[in-house]
C-alpha cells in the first residue's frame, strides 16, 4: 500500500510551469478534497518572497490559468493556506539549512517537485542531503529534461541515486498523467476485441503525430540546444510506442508495467549511420501563416542563424515476434498545420473481398486514438450505403466513435499533472519513468543523432503552416503509406 507524504516541497515555485500547471494541479486537487488533510506546500525558488507575497503572487497565477468555472473563493483561501515560501539560491549550500527550518518536521513524509534547470539538479541534491531532506521517507520527482545524451542523463541519474534510491525516485512524463493515453492500456487489455489482432498478422503500420502550431513562445535559449528529437521524441513519443507495442503485464501496477514498456524500448532497431538519410528527416521551419497570422521563420524568431531542428519524422520498427515487420511512423514538429497529438493504427485489409465484383471497394480499418486537442478514441469500419444496389453494392467508411468529452461528460476533466501530483504525493509510481527506460531511450536516439552528424544531416526548410518537410512525405510513401492528415 503506498503511503501519502504530510508536506510537499516545491522548487522552481515561481516559474511558468509552476503557474501555469502545477498550482492550479494542486489547488484542484484541495478542492475536491484529495489533498491530505494537513498537507503543507512549502515552495522556494530564487524569487524574493515572504509566505505573504508568495501567497498573493499564487493568488494571481491561478486567477490567470485556472478555468472560470474551477474558481471558487472558500476553496482557494484554505489552499493558499496551506502555502509557505523559503527564497532559495539551489547553487549555494548555505541556504539550504533555512529551507528545512521553513519545511519543518518531515517524520510524516515529504515528497520533492524538483522543477528547475538540470544544471542546479547536483547542487540541489547535495543541499537537500546535507540539511537532512533526503531521509529513508523523502521521494523526489524530476521535471524534464533527464540529460542530453545517454552519458549526461547517467551523470544525473548517478546524482539521483545518491540520495534516493530508484523506488523514491519518480521522473516525470506528463504525457503519462494524460486520461487517453492511460486509456490506451483500458483499450488494449480491458477489451477482447483488440488484443487478437494487436500484432504483425493484423496490424500494416503504426503513425504517431505530435504537432505543434506555436514556435519557440519564450523558450528560445532551451530549444535551440534541444531540439524536437531530444525535446519531443525522446520522451514523450517513446513512451506511446512503448505504450502502444508493450506485451500484456501480469497486473496493472508500476513494476510489471514498466516491465513491458522496457522491453520494447530495448527492442527498437537501431537506425545506423548509412540508414539515416532514408528512415529520418529533420526539418527547420521557415516563415509562413499559422491560423491567417503570418509568422516569421525560426532564425528570426531566435535572432540567430542554426541547424537545430524544428521538425522530425522517422521510420521505426520494434524488432520482437508481435511487431515483426510493422513500421512505427513518428512525426512531430513546430509551425505545422494544426495542433494535434494522435495515434493511428492502420489494420491489414481483408484478405478477399467478396465485393469486388459488384463494384465495392473497401478500405482497411483504421483506429485513431486522439490525445488532444479534443480526445476520443475513433475506430473506422466499412457499411453499406443504403439503397437497392441496382448498379453495385455501394460501401462506405463510417467511424465508431468514442469520445471522452461526450460519454464521460458529468465527470471532471482533469489536466495531466493532477494525476502525476496526486501519485507523488501518495507514492504511485506507476505513471512515472523508470531509469532504464530513459537510457533505452536515449541509446536509440543516441544512434541517429550519431547518423545525422556522420551524414552531415541538416534540417530541410518547410513553410510555416504545413506538415512539414516534402521529404517526410516521401518517408511515407515510399511503403504505399499516407500520414493521416
Amino acid at each position: 500500500m503506498h503511503q501519502p507524504v504530510g508536506k510537499l516541497l516545491l522548487f522552481g515555485a515561481t516559474g511558468d510551469l509552476a503557474q501555469r500547471m502545477l498550482l492550479p494541479s494542486l489547488y484542484a486537487l484541495h478542492a475536491d478534497s484529495l489533498l491530505p488533510a494537513g498537507l503543507t506546500i512549502t515552495a522556494t525558488a530564487r524569487s524574493d518572497h515572504d509566505d505573504a507575497s508568495f501567497r498573493e503572487f499564487a493568488r494571481e497565477a491561478l486567477d490567470k490559468f485556472l478555468p472560470g468555472d474551477r474558481k471558487d473563493e472558500a476553496a482557494l483561501d484554505g489552499f493558499l493556506e496551506r502555502l509557505n515560501y523559503q527564497s532559495l539560491d539551489a547553487s549555494q549550500m548555505d541556504g539550504f539549512a533555512a529551507l528545512k527550518e521553513k519545511v519543518g518536521d518531515i517524520s510524516g513524509g515529504l515528497a520533492i517537485f524538483l522543477s528547475t534547470a538540470p544544471w542546479l539538479f547536483g547542487p540541489t541534491i547535495k543541499g537537500l542531503e546535507a540539511a537532512g531532506l533526503a531521509g529513508d521517507n523523502v521521494r523526489i520527482g524530476l521535471e524534464k529534461p533527464l540529460g542530453r545524451d545517454l552519458e549526461s542523463s547517467r551523470e544525473i541519474n548517478d546524482l539521483v541515486a545518491a540520495a534516493f534510491p530508484e523506488e523514491r525516485t519518480f521522473r516525470i512524463d506528463h504525457y503519462l498523467g494524460k486520461e487517453t493515453v492511460q486509456n490506451i492500456l483500458a483499450l488494449r487489455f480491458g477489451n477482447s476485441l483488440f488484443e487478437p489482432v494487436w500484432n504483425a498478422q493484423g496490424i500494416d503500420h503504426v503513425q504517431i503525430t505530435v504537432s505543434e502550431t506555436v514556435g519557440l513562445e519564450g523558450r528560445a535559449g532551451f530549444y535551440d540546444e534541444t531540439g524536437a528529437l531530444r525535446d519531443m521524441v525522446q520522451n514523450h513519443m517513446l513512451q506511446l510506442v512503448a505504450l502502444i507495442a508493450m506485451e500484456p503485464p501480469a497486473r496493472f501496477d508500476g513494476t510489471a508495467i514498466r516491465d513491458e514498456k522496457v522491453k520494447v524500448l530495448r527492442s527498437l532497431r537501431p537506425i545506423s549511420a548509412s540508414e539515416a538519410p532514408q528512415l529520418t528527416v529533420t526539418g527547420q521551419y521557415g516563415g509562413g501563416a499559422v491560423k491567417g497570422e503570418i509568422v516569421r521563420d525560426y532564425a528570426s524568431d531566435l535572432e540567430k542563424p542554426s541547424t537545430t531542428e524544428t521538425f522530425v519524422a522517422i521510420k521505426a520498427h520494434v524488432d520482437n515476434w508481435r511487431w515483426h515487420g510493422v513500421p512505427f511512423y513518428l512525426r512531430t514538429g513546430k509551425r505545422l498545420a494544426e495542433r494535434r497529438s494522435e495515434i493511428v493504427i492502420q489494420f491489414k485489409p481483408v484478405p478477399h473481398s467478396i465485393f469486388a465484383q459488384r463494384g465495392a471497394s473497401l478500405q482497411p480499418n483504421t483506429l485513431v486514438i486522439r490525445l488532444q486537442p479534443e480526445e476520443y478514441v475513433r475506430l473506422l469500419v466499412m457499411a453499406k450505403q443504403p439503397g437497392l444496389d441496382r448498379e453495385g453494392v455501394r460501401l462506405r467508411e463510417v467511424p465508431l466513435n468514442l469520445s471522452l468529452e461526450s460519454e464521460f461528460a458529468g465527470t471532471t476533466r482533469r489536466i495531466a499533472y493532477e494525476r502525476l501530483l496526486l501519485d507523488l504525493i501518495e507514492g504511485d509510481p506507476t505513471l512515472f519513468v523508470r531509469r532504464d527506460e530513459v537510457e533505452a531511450q536515449w541509446e536509440w536516439i543516441d544512434g541517429i543523432r550519431a547518423g545525422w552528424n556522420a551524414n552531415d544531416m541538416k534540417p530541410k526548410p518547410y513553410a510555416s503552416g504545413s506538415w512539414g518537410p516534402s521529404a517526410s512525405v516521401a518517408l511515407t510513401e515510399r511503403d504505399g503509406v499516407t500520414w493521416n492528415e
